[in-house]
């Protein structure tokens, strides 16, 4: 029994090691495609391929607990909207006009925005050092940014997709928040199911949209079905598999401190694949973030803290 107990735990960090790294690759390769592939169509496309896999899994659970997917069908439609919908779609959008770098560590401040829409959205008291780190990684943010020129800040003359990065991760707050005000008391494989099923489901019209009007959509080829599988499975279905295993296992707290590899796992992957570079002010920005990501996230007292990326 110890013996199983402990295969779990390695697992579950081998997992939250994966995780991070399948993240990166998301920025990375919605940086690669922007040519190929319109990023409604990516977003589309992907929730698609991960709605075909997890279905035939998640079926039986939504078909047991029925009456609670229709009670709480008007919360799940918010969330999967925040989540599913506008996150991954303003990643992807983003990634036409900045680096994934840039992606990366801008989408790492994602425990900060959640502390930081907690604390405006549910009035939650945050400790001083939280307060402190959120500061700090707020800083590192606009170093990003502004690739640590003041006038880039001041002139307001930074990447658009920096923006619509801030706006993406500001989507993924409001959706961790919402979850935590909202409860629904669905299974995970039931309720994993049922939010990409509907935020596949709200992304279809703006799908169709930019098919029509926009972009065109784009061919299947040898070239483009790599990537949209990998989106799929890997920082799609395997990494929500391997997170909620993590945070069942270690922890919340524990877990979170992983995403610091996030922007670790970018650079090395943009430099190989994409020939970016990392800048001073990546560094230092990156500094500054992990810095207030750590602050934070720790927990020096006893009574349990944590928030869920």
């Amino acid at each position: 029994m110890p013996q199983a107990v402990d295969r779990s735990l390695a697992l579950a960090y081998v997992g939250l090691v994966l995780t991070p790294l399948f993240w990166a690759g998301n920025a990375v390769v919605a940086r690669g495609v922007v040519e190929t592939i319109p990023p409604a169509s990516l977003s589309f496309w992907r929730w698609v391929i991960a709605l075909v896999v997890i279905l035939p899994f998640g079926i039986r659970g939504i078909r047991q607990e029925w009456r609670t997917v229709r009670q709480y069908w008007r919360s799940m439609l918010v969330l999967s909207f925040f989540s599913v919908t506008a996150f991954n779609t303003l990643l992807y959008l983003a990634a036409i006009t900045t680096t994934a770098i840039n992606i990366a560590l801008i989408n790492s401040t994602i425990p900060i925005m959640v502390a930081l829409l907690a604390l405006l959205l549910l009035g939650e008291r945050t400790r001083p050092h939280q307060v402190l780190g959120i500061a700090v990684a707020l800083a590192g943010m606009l170093i990003v940014i502004g690739q640590g020129k003041l006038e880039r800040l001041t002139s307001l003359s930074f990447a658009m997709g920096d923006l619509i990065m801030v706006t993406a991760v500001a989507s993924w707050g409001i959706f961790s928040v919402l979850l935590r005000r909202f409860a629904v008391p669905l299974k995970p494989l039931t309720f994993l199911t049922v939010q990409i099923a509907l935020g596949t489901i709200i992304l279809a019209p703006v799908y169709l949209v930019d098919l029509l009007w926009f972009s065109g959509g784009f061919r299947l080829t040898p070239g483009t079905l790599p990537p949209l599988l990998y989106v799929a499975f890997f920082p799609g279905i395997l990494a929500y598999a391997f997170w909620n295993h993590g945070v069942l296992k270690v922890g919340p707290a524990r877990s979170a401190m992983f995403m610091y590899l996030t922007p670790v796992y970018a650079a090395v992957l943009a430099w190989v694949f994409l020939g970016e570079r990392l800048g001073w002010f990546h560094l230092a920005g990156g500094a500054f973030i992990l810095a207030g990501l750590y602050l934070t996230t720790r927990n020096p007292a006893p009574a349990p803290r944590p928030d869920r990326p």
